[in-house]
């Protein structure tokens, strides 16, 4: 699926409670590392119900190279 150049391919995984979370995260990992180049992004949402509660997660797998 992807060429892998050495050492330089990379993953980071987000996950957060609320989507503007989700957001914020993902933008504040670009702005501290602006020389990436992103290779891909996979978003991923589950939700379930605890104690009357729902619950959801947001999540992202973001591929990337250094």
């Amino acid at each position: 699926m992807y060429a892998f150049d050495g050492d330089n391919m990379k993953v980071k995984v987000f996950d957060e409670e609320h989507e503007d979370d989700l957001t914020q995260a993902i933008n504040a990992f670009f702005k501290e590392h602006p020389n990436i180049k992103m290779k891909d992004i996979r978003f991923s949402t589950a939700a379930c119900i605890y104690e009357e509660t729902q619950i959801y997660c947001f999540s992202a797998l973001l591929v990337y190279e250094e």
